[in-house]
């Protein structure tokens, strides 16, 4: 059995999910810190074997908005799917760890975000969030690359994005 790391951190149980169990891989990435920015989501519906995949370009943004960014994203498809749970992997041990409580969040822009994430975690019925090794999270990071690549994005950005000072929001996708 490999280990990955700390034990996944587990939200209690709230709401009411009658929808799928869902697995999610996130990563956000930026080209340069801050530079060009985006986000990736590979998201499969364990049952069915459904893939969703979810990026956003973000425009210029640090690596850790965008890791917020694939968070919010993947709560945001989980909550609209009304999931029964979601399992959401990650290889940023920054992000797992703020979202844990190990670490504390001191950047104000992430303060934000995190904020933004715990509540849409409050409305989710169960939801574990782990670290996994890069190479684990491959899907994603195509994904995060191709949103920067491309610089756009498969729909509209996070909402809890779109009003966060100093990162530009794509008009068009809202």
């Amino acid at each position: 059995m490999k280990r990955r790391g700390p034990a996944a951190k587990r939200f209690p149980a709230r709401g009411a999910g009658a929808g799928p169990a869902l697995l999610a891989h996130i990563d956000g990435g930026a080209r340069g810190n801050p530079g060009p920015a985006g986000y990736g989501v590979h998201v499969v519906e364990e049952a069915s074997g459904r893939v969703n995949e979810i990026y956003g370009y973000l425009g210029v943004a640090t690596n850790n908005v965008a890791e917020y960014a694939a968070l919010l994203a993947v709560l945001e498809h989980a909550a609209a799917a009304r999931a029964a749970s979601l399992r959401i992997l990650s290889d940023s041990q920054l992000l797992v760890r703020q979202m844990s409580g190990e670490y504390r969040v001191k950047d104000p822009r992430l303060r934000v975000l995190h904020g933004a994430a715990r509540r849409l975690i409050a409305g989710l019925r169960s939801v574990a969030l782990e670290h996994v090794p890069r190479e684990e999270n491959r899907e994603a990071d195509a994904l995060a690359n191709r949103a920067m690549n491309l610089e756009e994005s498969s729909g509209p950005l996070p909402a809890a994005l779109r009003g966060l000072p100093g990162t530009p929001v794509q008009q068009r996708l809202i």
